[in-house]
C-alpha cells in the first residue's frame, strides 16, 4: 500500500493506494471529515490522437450534494492513462467540520491542487517501482 498526504491543515490531502491483480484501488481523502463522496473508475485505451499515446475514459458515481466527483475522475482518468490500467479512485475530501460548508474558493483550489500533486506523487512513485 502507498500513502502520501500533500498539504498541511484544512487543506491537506492524502491519498492510499493498493494493487489489485491488474488495476489500482485508490482513496483521496482530506479536511476535517473524510468520507466517501465520489467514485471514478476509469480505463485507459489508446488516444484517437494517436503517436502511440494513451488516454483514457471514467464513469463517474457521486453521492447527492457532494463535489467530490471534481477530485475523483480527472484523478482516475490521470492515473489509468499514465499507468495503462484499470483505475479505481474513492475521493471524499470535506474542508471543515462534518455539516459546515464554510469552505473558501481559495481553500478550495488548494486542495484541489494538493489532491493532483498526491495523485502525481503516485505516479512517480509507480514509475520508479517499475524501473
Amino acid at each position: 500500500m502507498f500513502t502520501y498526504t500533500v498539504g498541511s491543515g484544512a487543506t491537506a490531502v492524502t491519498i492510499q493506494a493498493w494493487e489489485a491483480g491488474d488495476g489500482l484501488i485508490c482513496y483521496l481523502s482530506g479536511g476535517g471529515y473524510p468520507h466517501i463522496g465520489a467514485a471514478a473508475l476509469a480505463t485507459a485505451h489508446p488516444s484517437v490522437a494517436g503517436g502511440g499515446r494513451r488516454s483514457a475514459t471514467a464513469s463517474v458515481i457521486t453521492l447527492p450534494t457532494h463535489k467530490d466527483d471534481e477530485l475523483a475522475r480527472p484523478a482516475a482518468l490521470r492515473l489509468a492513462a499514465a499507468l495503462g490500467r484499470p483505475v479505481v479512485v474513492v475521493a471524499g475530501v470535506h474542508i471543515g467540520p462534518p455539516g459546515h460548508y464554510t469552505a473558501t474558493p481559495e481553500e478550495i483550489q488548494a486542495a484541489v491542487a494538493n489532491a493532483r500533486a498526491a495523485v502525481e506523487a503516485l505516479i512517480s512513485r509507480i514509475a520508479a517501482d517499475r524501473a
